[in-house]
C-alpha cells in the first residue's frame, strides 16, 4: 500500500483540520490508531507542523468530506504520475572480521564467472576496481594466502544478488553474439 508523503505530519494536519476518526487517519497514514490518538493527545509528534494532503494533491477534499460522514469508509490516496523511486542500495558495509575474506571471494568470481566485469564484481563485493585488478594480477599484499572461496558462503553477498549479476552478464554476452560460459562445477574443497 502506498502511503502519503510525510505520514506523521499528514496525520497531524488531518487531526487538526478534519473530523475523521483515529482509525481512518491511521489507515490512511499507515500508523496504529493508538499512535494517532497519542498525536491528538499531544504525547507524540510535538512540534511537527501539519502537512496538507489536499494542497499537495494527495487526497481530494471531497474524499475527506465523504469519509467524515461514514466511519466505515477509508481515505484513498490520489493516483500520481510521478515515477516511484528506485530502491538503490547504498554503500555496502563489510564487517571487519570478513574484510580479509573479500579477496578470496574475488578470486572465486574471477575464476568461475569470467563473464563478469570488474564493475559488476565491485558492486557485488563492495570493493574497488583497483583491489580487483591487484587480486587478478597477484600483486595484492596478501596474494600468497588468497584461495578461491564462494562469496555467498563467506557471507559477502547473497545468492540472489550473485544470480542476478551473472544472468545480467550472460544476457550481455548473448546480445553481443558471444558464447555464454557454462555454470561452474562445485569443487570438493568448497563443500567442506
Amino acid at each position: 500500500m502506498t502511503l502519503p508523503l510525510m505520514p506523521k505530519a499528514t496525520a497531524v494536519w488531518l487531526i487538526e483540520k478534519t473530523a475523521l476518526t483515529f482509525t481512518q487517519i491511521a489507515d490512511f497514514c499507515g500508523m496504529h490508531p493508538l499512535e494517532v490518538q497519542a498525536i491528538a493527545d499531544g504525547e507524540v509528534a510535538q512540534g511537527i507542523v501539519g502537512y496538507d494532503p489536499v494542497a499537495n494533491a494527495q487526497v481530494a477534499l471531497e474524499e475527506i468530506h465523504r469519509c467524515e460522514k461514514d466511519e466505515a469508509l477509508r481515505l484513498k490516496l490520489l493516483p500520481t504520475n510521478l515515477p516511484q523511486p528506485k530502491r538503490l542500495r547504498g554503500a555496502r558495509y563489510t564487517p571487519v572480521a570478513k574484510r580479509n575474506d573479500r579477496p578470496d571471494g574475488i578470486v572465486f568470481l574471477l575464476r568461475n564467472y569470467p563473464q563478469l566485469s570488474e564493475t559488476q564484481i565491485g558492486k557485488l563485493m563492495g570493493t574497488t576496481k583497483e583491489t580487483i585488478q591487484k587480486v587478478r594480477d597477484r600483486t595484492h599484499w596478501n596474494s600468497a594466502n588468497i584461495k578461491p572461496r564462494d562469496p555467498v558462503i563467506l557471507g559477502l553477498c547473497s545468492q540472489t544478488d550473485l544470480n542476478a549479476i551473472v544472468s545480467q552478464a550472460n544476457e550481455k554476452l548473448s546480445r553481443e553474439g558471444q558464447a555464454v560460459p557454462p555454470p561452474p562445477m562445485p569443487q570438493a574443497d568448497e563443500a567442506a
